[in-house]
Parts: structure tokens; sequence; C-alpha cells
């Protein structure tokens, strides 16, 4: 069974930000550098666009991907 691009979307944001919300470590960025918060504003951006674009299944053999090898190292 293949993930919903929602919960797909769920899971990389927990595994890449944890408990911060990506706005918010847009913004933490942005706080120490303006030029490096530019550049974390635009790879957010282009993280939520390659979700929309990226079919379901893509998406999940990508986390299983993720997954397995986390488990594995």
């Amino acid at each position: 069974m293949t993930i919903s691009k929602t919960e797909a979307k769920q899971l990389l944001e927990r595994m890449i930000f944890e408990e911060t919300h990506p706005q918010d470590w847009v913004e933490d960025i942005w706080t120490l550098s303006a030029v490096h918060g530019e550049s974390a504003a635009k790879l957010l951006e282009a993280f939520y666009t390659l979700i929309e674009v990226c079919p379901e299944e893509n998406l999940d053999s990508f986390l299983q991907s993720l997954l397995s090898e986390k488990l594995n190292n």
C-alpha cells in the first residue's frame, strides 16, 4: 500500500526538521543570516514542490529506502 503525499510530507518533515515546524526553521536561519535564510526559504519551497510533483509511488519508495538505511545504521 502506497502512502499519500500528505503522509509522505509529514514523515519527511519529521525526519528533516524533527520537532521544529519547517517555517520556524527558515525563520531561525533567517535570524542568523539573511543570505542563508533566503537559501533556506528556497530550499523549503523546492522541498514542497518536489513532494507535490513526485508520484506517490516514488515518494513511498524513497521513504522506504530512507527508513531502511536509518535502521541499518
